[in-house]
């Protein structure tokens, strides 16, 4: 702690800063990405906010060290690298699901079993093998449709593409694909 130097106190001035103008800027960017829909600016938006709470912690250590206690300073940066691994890991962890197709919303998913149970009947229309994934901002869904057996091939493409246009409509950005 002895060879730890006193800092300035304008240090912590640019800390609080820091700590005001990130944390402005998470709120935007959050704000933004909701409306949106882009989970990369959702991200970019928690990285502002990771930046003001490494702020705060450095404004923490600034303030130790300015009251005659310099050990705080260095335990202050321990502190925000282990924030910035910790964050690090959990951006890498979303992209990585993200480029690799993860479902979609429980939400989303309850949309689709709302639209097809108004299409659903016993013994004569139904629906498996439905799956769902994300990619980026667009939503998919694959879907096996079973028809009655005297529906003639033009009625079960009619109903195939009402049942689509209803998916896609409860759920704006979702692209439905019904394999007869």
């Amino acid at each position: 702690p002895e060879t730890v130097q006193q800092v300035h106190v304008i240090a912590l001035w640019v800390a609080a800063a820091a700590l005001v103008s990130k944390e402005l800027l998470f709120r935007y960017m959050l704000a933004v990405a909701k409306r949106v829909k882009s989970s990369m600016l959702v991200a970019n938006a928690w990285h502002a906010r990771s930046d003001a709470a490494s702020s705060l912690v450095v404004g923490i250590g600034i303030i130790g060290n300015l009251a005659g206690y310099p050990i705080l300073d260095p335990i202050a940066a321990l502190i925000v690298g282990f924030m910035v691994a910790k964050m690090g890991w959990e951006f890498g962890w979303s992209a990585m699901h993200d480029l690799m197709d993860r479902a979609v919303e429980p939400e989303v998913i309850q949309q689709i079993d709302e639209v097809l149970a108004g299409f659903t009947h016993p013994n004569t229309l139904r629906f498996d093998h439905i799956s769902t994934r994300r990619a980026g901002q667009r939503r998919f869904v694959d879907m096996h449709m079973h028809m009655p057996s005297g529906w003639s091939l033009g009625r079960a493409a009619a109903v195939r593409t009402s049942v689509e246009q209803a998916l896609m409509s409860a759920v704006p950005g979702l692209r439905a694909s019904i394999q007869l």
